[in-house]
């Protein structure tokens, strides 16, 4: 019987990791999830505290860690613009200390390592759709660019220590996800619809509502992340779901499917916020088999389903 791997899940506890995690345990492979709890909850773990292949360890990315471990899941780092934003010098470190940090531990351990980069490393793009041939246009001194550029150089460490060291690299570039455990308040745009349409608010739509996205369910973009991992394809790859909506169609399909009476209120655009993001995923299509399965309908359905419990039905966190 092969011996189970070893897995490092870094930023387990949070809304991408959790479910990968679930994926890894499920699949029979041992875990440990490192998370400093910034944006992620322990509760997300709850059904694997016990289990003997599951550990859970609370440490911060920016220090470095020893561990043994076969495969590393680079995870960890603030995704929404409320919590990066929050203390961008902090999510710059995390960024470079803590990809460079488990970058370290890779080469040590000679374990494959996967980033989780993202769109946003094609700023507010000049080419749509997005292939990852485009080397983006993204603002060095905005208010964004703890994140993106935080991410830019994440992947350039990863692409130096791939050519200096022969290290196993992996790097998924991630278009807008969505799903069960997102945290309510965290800033991104199907969360914040769904909630405000569950509180009977107003929905809130910045500019006109024209901006261009695609969002892709969690379910397909972590078995997206699971086929990048066990190819030999060392990336980038774009991993999103290639149908595009406005965000004012966003909103009216989620005010259609909660109360379609609910008015929409104008704000104005974000500072450096991307007027349109959608992937090209023929690389993902040829390399890894892999496009999205789940419709946006379906995945909102989903995705409700749990707001409405996380926000009228849950009961007190055991942790």
């Amino acid at each position: 019987m092969p011996t189970a791997l070893r897995n490092l899940v870094t930023g387990g506890a949070g809304f991408l990791g959790s479910h990968l995690v679930d994926r890894l345990m499920e699949a029979g492979e041992e875990v440990i999830s490192l998370d400093n709890y910034y944006t992620g909850r322990k509760k997300n773990l709850i059904k694997w505290i016990t289990n003997p292949r599951f550990e859970l360890i609370r440490h911060d990315v920016t220090e470095p860690i020893q561990l043994e471990v076969d495969r590393i899941w680079h995870l960890a780092c603030p995704a929404s613009p409320v919590s990066y934003q929050y203390n961008p010098i902090k999510t710059s470190k995390t960024s470079f200390l803590g990809t460079y940090n488990m970058l370290g531990l890779a080469r040590r351990v000679k374990a494959r390592f996967l980033l989780a980069s993202t769109s946003e490393v094609y700023g507010n793009p000049e080419v749509h759709p997005q292939p990852e041939s485009y080397r983006g246009c993204v603002s060095t001194t905005g208010v964004r660019s703890c994140y993106d550029e935080g991410k830019r150089i994440a992947e350039s460490l990863c692409f130096d220590y791939y050519r200096m060291h022969g290290l196993d690299i992996r790097v998924a570039r991630i278009f807008n996800t969505y799903g069960p455990r997102m945290v309510p308040d965290d800033g991104r745009v199907i969360s914040n619809f769904v909630v405000q349409a569950l509180n009977n608010s107003s929905i809130t739509l910045y500019g006109e509502g024209k901006q261009i996205r695609s969002f892709c369910y969690v379910d397909d973009l972590v078995e997206g992340l699971i086929r990048l991992m066990n190819s030999s394809q060392p990336g980038p790859i774009n991993l999103g779901n290639p149908r595009q909506s406005s965000i004012r169609q966003l909103a009216e399909l989620v005010r259609s499917k909660i109360n379609p009476k609910l008015d929409f209120v104008s704000k104005s655009l974000p500072q450096d916020d991307p007027l349109q993001r959608q992937p090209v995923i023929d690389l993902a299509i040829k390399e890894l088999n892999w496009e999205p399965k789940i419709s946006l309908e379906e995945g909102l359905d989903k995705t409700i389903e749990f707001f409405q419990d996380e926000l009228f039905n849950s009961k007190a966190d055991v942790f």
